[in-house]
């Protein structure tokens, strides 16, 4: 997945809500979109280096700048949650996804039963329905979802149950976006009914995969699986 080809530096100087923070550009105070609505402690503080890339000129945003990566101890991190249903998509299109190879269609956002997941996978006579999660947070080489609790997450997972109930091939995909993690495993701290309800989802049937991205400051792929420890 390409990034904007003009990046700006920034520095860091406090989140608005969710989905905005102030940073400052060539010394100016400057609006800007976060598309990540975790807690991100560990990414946004002054002492890590934000990357900004321009908003479109056509729209009329509030905010100037969208946060597209943090450095982090010398670690790029990619910010954006919007990004890793593209990059899911992009990688099972170019077949580095062994596991989720040999389907003819992708169908991304598709609604089953009151949910909508980010992927169909569908082929001769088989569906797979597939819900990719954005992981930011990385504590001493295990990745880590979620970083707050997260209800939206839990009904995904009972969903994908359901999906599976009904005979359909169902998995969550945990794309860390972040070179450094060497496994994954679900943040029992920070939601622990989270952590049950993967458990509960594996136990039915439900596939896990997380693969972690190499991270520059042109793009964001997928490159390795990760060990993923569940239960």
């Amino acid at each position: 997945m390409k990034l904007h080809p003009d990046l700006r530096n920034a520095n860091f100087v406090r989140r608005l809500n969710r989905f905005a923070a102030l940073m400052t550009l060539d010394g100016e105070e400057v609006l800007t979109h976060v598309a990540n609505s975790g807690r991100l402690t560990e990414l946004l503080t002054p002492q890590n280096p934000m990357l900004l890339a321009p908003a479109p000129s056509n729209t009329a945003r509030k905010t100037a700048y969208d946060l597209a990566l943090v450095e982090v101890d010398g670690v790029l991190v990619s910010a954006d949650a919007r990004l890793p249903n593209a990059i899911a998509s992009e990688a099972i299109c170019k077949g580095r996804i062994p596991e989720l190879s040999g389907y003819d269609k992708i169908t991304r956002e598709v609604r089953f039963e009151d949910s909508r997941l980010d992927l169909l996978l569908s082929g001769p006579g088989r569906l797979c329905y597939v819900e990719v999660k954005s992981v930011t947070l990385v504590e001493g080489g295990t990745a880590l979802f979620p970083d707050a609790p997260t209800e939206r997450g839990r009904k995904h997972l009972a969903t994908l149950r359901h999906a599976r109930e009904q005979g359909h091939r169902a998995a969550v995909m945990f794309v860390v976006q972040r070179p450094d993690a060497n496994a994954f495993e679900p943040n029992v701290q920070a939601d622990p009914k989270f952590a049950e309800a993967l458990d509960g989802a594996v136990r039915c049937g439900v596939e896990v995969f997380a693969y972690r991205c190499a991270v520059s400051r042109t793009s964001v792929e997928i490159s390795d699986r990760l060990p993923v420890r569940v239960g």
